[in-house]
């Protein structure tokens, strides 16, 4: 058994409108079955952060504005 990581682009075209996906595992038995795994793209949990984890692009006050948005939904 054989694993290998190929990008999906060297596909060809029925296959690459199939995957949806930039990665391809392909995975190989001895029987001869050659079978072609989508690979997700891992979820980014970051993009939503806000304050003192966020990149920096969040003001002090957007951020004081979506607490006081935050707090209003609550009640």
């Amino acid at each position: 058994m054989n694993d290998i990581i190929i990008k999906a682009n060297t596909l060809p075209e029925p296959l690459l409108r199939l995957m949806r996906t930039d990665r391809i595992k392909v995975h190989t038995e001895e029987e001869g079955v050659i079978s072609l795994i989508p690979i997700s793209e891992p979820i980014d949990c970051t993009k939503d952060l806000f304050g003192i984890f966020s990149d920096g692009k969040m003001s002090a006050d957007k951020y004081s504005e979506r607490k006081q948005t935050e707090k209003e939904l609550e009640i």
